[in-house]
């Protein structure tokens, strides 16, 4: 290694905080991210039985990486641990063709895309691999202030 290059401590091109997603077939995850959301595959490297120990993908301006599950090292995804309390928020350009292209790839709703209090148009879905993700695009500007009322609002309809 040259003594005059100087090793980047965040690699080029990552953020502070990359999502690292265990999947019961990271490799068939990798093919439905790219059918949902247009993922870009960066590069996998399988172990010696063939299950992935690392893959990367791109989606937009940020990286996801992924592995497949090794319970022999208590590595699980969300489906052989009952679900995840984590969901993975991405920002779209137009989340509606986002939305039902995520759906036709396989992908359940859990919320229907709606115009929500905050100025985002967003919604849920949960890919087949158990993991939770929210989809919006931001299509209103609003205060604080504007944004409570409207919070408070939503929960009177509610009954809350």
């Amino acid at each position: 290694m040259s003594t005059s290059s100087k090793v980047k401590p965040i690699p080029e091109g990552m953020h502070s905080i990359t999502p690292h997603l265990v999947c019961a077939g990271a490799a068939d995850a990798i093919e439905f991210y790219k059918k949902a959301f247009g993922a870009v595959d960066r590069g996998r490297l399988p172990g010696p039985d063939g299950r992935l120990m690392h893959a990367q993908i791109s989606i937009g301006d940020s990286y996801l990486m992924l592995v497949d599950e090794a319970p022999e090292w208590k590595s699980l995804g969300p489906k052989a641990l009952g679900g995840s309390p984590v969901t993975i928020h991405l920002y779209v350009e137009d989340a509606d063709a986002v939305f039902a292209q995520a759906v036709a790839a396989g992908a359940q709703v859990t919320l229907p895309l709606t115009d929500m209090f905050w100025g985002d148009r967003y919604g849920q879905l949960v890919d087949p691999f158990g993991h939770k993700w929210s989809v919006a695009t931001h299509v209103r500007d609003l205060t604080p202030e504007e944004i409570r009322e409207g919070a408070n609002a939503m929960m009177a309809a509610a009954g809350k």
